[in-house]
């Protein structure tokens, strides 16, 4: 039987087996040898490639591999500056629109607190989460090994934190997401478009105002109609997003 030989670079390795990290893996070749088939057969999903190399030229994800083979494959930000990298997918045009599992509901709430455009349902099916990423053009985040290899996925991301504060952190220095961070948010509820609405307005709305006086900024959703105000959530919101755009 004939074998290629593949490098996972960075943070490719955090798919393979701690003994197989940072380590040349020997893969015999099947039937087919189809070089997208062989890399996730190492459990690595082609969303996190950024470039493919066989014996030191960039190639595609359909390219067939040869016996004797030398292949590296490296994550975004890893590719090294002599490799004129052929583009793995068309490049993301415009804000980011991000559509998420079920595992994580309050990276969404805060996602959609700095206004980004995020799909999310307590459980929604993955065929369903595959099928919005591909029709919708969103980038689809999950913590999913499975659901990233999927075929319809084109743009996509592996949550490495737990926590949902720092998974935030996470998102917006992996996407560069700083240039699109919008004050006044998305519905935390349904995603719908917030919009500016008079303090009197606000106040007619909402029940026990009293501990809302000293508040000047209102926004409700254009969707649900649902209101919300700069409170204590909004503030550790930014502290986020400032510790993200600020720390190297």
């Amino acid at each position: 039987m004939t074998h290629a030989t593949f490098t996972f670079h960075g943070s490719l390795n955090d798919f393979l087996p701690r003994a197989s990290r940072h380590s040349t893996l020997t893969r015999p070749l099947g039937e087919t040898a189809n070089l997208k088939d062989m890399a996730e057969s190492c459990n690595v999903p082609h969303p996190e490639m950024e470039c493919l190399t066989v014996n030191g030229l960039s190639v595609g994800f359909d390219y067939t591999v040869s016996a004797g083979d030398d292949i590296h494959i490296y994550p975004l930000g890893a590719v090294p500056p002599a490799v004129i990298a052929l583009p793995l997918r068309p490049p993301y045009i415009g804000k980011p629109r991000f559509v998420l599992d079920t595992h994580l509901g309050r990276l969404a709430a805060y996602l959609r607190m700095a206004g980004f455009d995020t799909r999310y349902k307590n459980f929604e099916d993955d065929d369903v989460l595959a099928q919005i990423a591909d029709e919708d053009g969103r980038v689809l985040l999950t913590r999913d090994i499975g659901l990233l290899k999927r075929g319809r996925v084109t743009y996509g991301y592996f949550v490495r934190e737990l926590e949902p504060a720092q998974q935030l952190i996470e998102i917006v220095r992996r996407f560069q997401l700083a240039e699109h961070l919008n004050s006044e948010g998305r519905c935390t509820r349904c995603n719908g478009a917030l919009h500016p609405i008079a303090k009197a307005q606000a106040m007619a709305l909402l029940p026990n105002t009293d501990s809302l006086q000293f508040y000047e900024s209102f926004y409700q959703c254009e969707a649900c109609n649902q209101v919300y105000w700069p409170g204590s959530h909004y503030e550790r919101l930014q502290a986020l997003l400032q510790e993200a755009v600020n720390t190297p």
